[in-house]
């Protein structure tokens, strides 16, 4: 009977340590297959690199429309924030008290000019009796007199019509240059002092076409700059707009200031952007790029493939052995999406670009390679927008 028992009792261990040895095998040939990631080989092209800068813009001209003479508006003739040429016709005063004006000094011209006709005939006829004594030489001088009198009189006359009708065109505001305007600041029936500085603002206009870019640059920046102005003409520029992933608004540096900033160490510069769209308002903030460098050999990688390590920035490669490899990398300086890379790998590394949350150093990984172009680029599994002109733009804090 015990011998029965032990017999049972060494069956089933030898059944639990078979079933226990085997289990690991199962699980390896079972078990679940590497995880999946996406591969590629840096981009290979020339970069260049950008310095960017903060800034406002600025109209290249503004000015504020006043009436130059006083009177009661009459009409507004535009929509406000509308574009204007110069020329256009923006106020109208009441004209009736200046067409009266006119009309009194077109008869003052028409007397002035009667009255020179008179002593125009009283001087012929005293030099005619002249001649044969019947006139005193005092008389004839009084009509020569009276004559050049007559003649002032009637200038004066011709001038005092011509102010006249300056002042009744000036009821006619028109805009002075081409531009933007503003809101209007009064409306008809409303009396504006006009003819100095001191009379009221109708509307602003601002030629928006092109804008200034004001920024600051540090003396360094400033120095390359001018250097490769005298060495290639103009220094261009590039801006954007707060909310524009790329620069698109072409420009170039047209001013710098002639003193540098004691406190601050910098020098402020002026560039000339366009503003074809008429997108840009004056006031506005933005960013502008200035070319930093000369062309040169990079290698590039979507910014998301790029990990923080503490104080490092690295990458995750992929080995022959289809291996996860964990490399520090030297970044350079963003062209959209994509990252510079300066030091660290080869053009012919296989850099993890999707998959990485699957991806742990040293684990056996399943690799599909996909191309970075400039298509799989923006339309891919990787989130690159990258243009055929590789420029970048230096990070600044």
């Amino acid at each position: 009977m015990r011998s029965r028992h032990f017999a049972t009792v060494s069956v089933l261990a030898t059944a639990l340590v078979v079933g226990a040895c085997s289990a690991p095998q199962a699980q390896q040939q079972g078990g679940p297959p590497p995880p999946q990631v996406d591969v590629a080989v840096p981009l290979s092209s020339q970069v260049a690199d950008w310095n960017g800068y903060t800034g406002r813009f600025e109209s290249v001209e503004r000015v504020d429309v006043r009436a130059r003479v006083s009177g009661y508006v009459k009409s507004v003739a535009f929509e406000d924030g509308a574009r204007v040429k110069a020329g256009d016709l923006l106020f109208t005063l009441d004209d009736r008290p200046f067409r009266a004006t006119l009309a009194q000094a077109e008869a003052q011209l028409a007397q002035a000019r009667a009255q020179l006709g008179q002593a125009q005939s009283d001087l012929e006829r005293s030099e005619k009796l002249a001649e044969s004594g019947a006139v005193s030489v005092e008389e004839l001088e009084r009509n020569r007199t009276s004559l050049a009198s007559a003649q002032a009189t009637v200038a004066a006359a011709e001038a005092g019509v011509e102010a006249a009708r300056l002042d009744l065109s000036f009821t006619r505001v028109t805009a002075p240059i081409d531009g933007r305007v503003s809101a209007r600041n009064v409306d008809p029936g409303n009396l504006v002092a006009g003819g100095n500085s001191a009379g009221d603002i109708l509307t602003t206009i601002v030629r928006d076409e092109e804008l200034y870019f004001t920024f600051n640059v540090s003396e360094a920046d400033y120095l390359r700059y001018m250097r490769t102005e005298q060495a290639e003409g103009a220094v261009k520029a590039e801006a954007r707009l707060q909310d524009e992933a790329t620069f698109t608004r072409p420009g170039e540096v047209i001013f710098a200031d002639n003193r540098m900033g004691d406190t601050t160490g910098s020098i402020r510069v002026r560039a000339l952007v366009e503003n074809e769209d008429g997108l840009i308002r004056p006031g506005m903030t933005g960013e502008v790029r200035i070319n930093g460098s000369a062309p040169y050999a990079a290698l590039m990688v979507p910014q998301g493939a790029v990990q923080t390590d503490g104080t490092r920035r690295t990458l995750f490669l992929v080995n022959e052995r289809n291996e996860v490899e964990v490399v520090p990398v030297q970044l350079g300086p963003l062209s959209g999406n994509m990252q510079v890379i300066t030091g660290g790998i080869e053009a012919s590394d296989r850099v993890i670009v999707n998959g990485l949350l699957r991806a742990r150093p040293g684990a056996t990984v399943n690799p599909v390679s996909v191309q970075l172009d400039y298509e799989t680029a923006a339309e891919g599994p990787v989130t690159v927008q990258s243009r055929p002109a590789m420029t970048a733009r230096r990070i600044t804090n």
